[in-house]
């Protein structure tokens, strides 16, 4: 109020008159406007707990390489390549001919082996004859020391004929022995050169290089004339059924998430549809140097890929629907992960337990129920207590 305007309604009040009724508005107003007015609630965005699809993912990369790779190798020595029958990038089936080694020489060795034979045969042959031989003398010999014991002990033979029938029987039976161990050693010698023969055939045969396995040839080293060994490096190298695999790099912290039959999505350089893959093996060790894992992850389509590419590959962990919120509503405290929940404009703090964290999203396990509302963003100026007006985000889209 005026101080003009006071005095003059004290004087007024003094002298017994009414108070003016201008003077009382005009009072009345004055007071009105000198209260202060109310101010207002902060507008606080907040979002909405909602169901969510979520993907815990594990990014990987790693060098495309072989499931298996077999080394094909020639199984003779020393002699020269005559022929080359496949080349690098050809499939080939188990069994196939890739090779042809001169037999020149096995051929040689081959007339020679069937002449043994052929020797070691006529050996036994008259090793035979000299044994039947020897048995005729010695069955003789023995019938003749059969009559002379007769004669001796009917007295009509001196001891001398019958000792003289008796040596020509041992004598007999000793040459019998002769010739059944020289039927023996002939025999030896035929089973000596059928063996020879058979090792000349089976080196023959190995003449002709052929693929262990079905699949495709990643690499070729025989070249034609240069001579057969298997100290160096192999003839060809096949990938067993053309099958590849991703040997990605997998941190310490992730590794023991991974299990066999995991799915994974691939990408390589150049690469617009990504590739299907499984998690076909998680080595059972930790590089002690780099402090990081192996997965082997199976491709499904190999012929997209080459061995020694680079790729990086999306393995799916687990998939499932659950609560989830903004990762930005997330703060922390000495009781572990926080959020502002905001009830009827009120602000309290909220402790949670999360889960799975995919893109912008976080799932909450506990500690919230669907349809609450959180401050969107955990470093805004709120504190528990506080009254704010929230201003609902949109929703997030899967």
């Amino acid at each position: 109020m005026r101080p003009i305007n006071f005095l003059i309604l004290a004087t007024a009040l003094a002298f017994g008159f009414p108070a003016l009724p201008a003077l009382a508005d005009e009072a009345a107003a004055a007071e009105t406007l000198a209260e202060p007015p109310a101010r207002p609630l902060p507008a606080i965005t907040v979002s909405a707990v909602q169901p969510f699809r979520l993907v815990d993912r594990i990014v990987a990369s790693g060098l495309i390489a072989a499931v298996e790779e077999v080394q094909v190798a020639p199984l003779i020595e020393g002699q020269p390549v005559d022929a080359l029958l496949a080349d690098v990038g050809d499939l080939v089936v188990e069994g196939q001919v890739l090779a042809i080694l001169s037999k020149s020489t096995l051929d040689l060795q081959k007339a020679e082996a069937v002449a043994s034979l052929a020797a070691a045969n006529s050996t036994i042959a008259q090793a035979q004859a000299q044994l039947l031989e020897a048995e005729t003398a010695g069955a003789e010999a023995q019938r003749v020391v059969d009559r002379t014991t007769k004669l001796r002990d009917s007295g009509t033979a001196p001891q001398a004929v019958w000792d003289t029938a008796n040596a020509n029987a041992t004598a007999a039976n000793a040459r019998i022995a002769v010739a059944t161990q020289g039927l023996e050693a002939a025999r030896a010698q035929l089973a000596l050169a059928e063996a020879r023969l058979e090792t000349v055939e089976l080196h023959l045969g190995r003449t002709e290089v052929r693929a262990l396995v079905s699949g495709k040839i990643v690499a070729r080293n025989a070249k034609l004339g240069a001579i057969a060994t298997a100290a160096g490096l192999p003839m060809f190298v096949i990938t067993r059924d053309g099958a590849l695999e991703l040997r990605a790099d997998i941190s310490e912290s992730d590794v023991l998430r991974l299990q066999p039959g995991q799915t994974a999505s691939l990408r390589a350089v150049g690469m617009v549809t990504p590739l299907a893959g499984t998690v076909r093996l998680v080595e059972p060790t930790i590089d002690t140097m780099t402090r990081l894992g192996q997965a082997r992850i199976s491709v499904a389509d190999a012929d997209a890929l080459r061995p020694g590419m680079f790729a990086e590959a999306e393995i799916i962990v687990d998939d499932h629907d659950g609560l989830a919120v903004p990762i930005t509503a997330l703060g922390s405290s000495a009781d572990g992960n926080t959020v502002m929940r905001v009830t009827d404009g009120l602000v309290e703090r909220v402790v949670v337990t999360t889960g799975i964290r995919d893109g912008g999203m976080i799932e909450i396990t506990t500690g919230l129920s669907a349809g609450d509302q959180v401050v969107t963003k955990a470093a805004a100026f709120v504190r528990p207590g506080d009254r704010v007006t929230p201003v609902l985000a949109p929703e997030a889209v899967n």
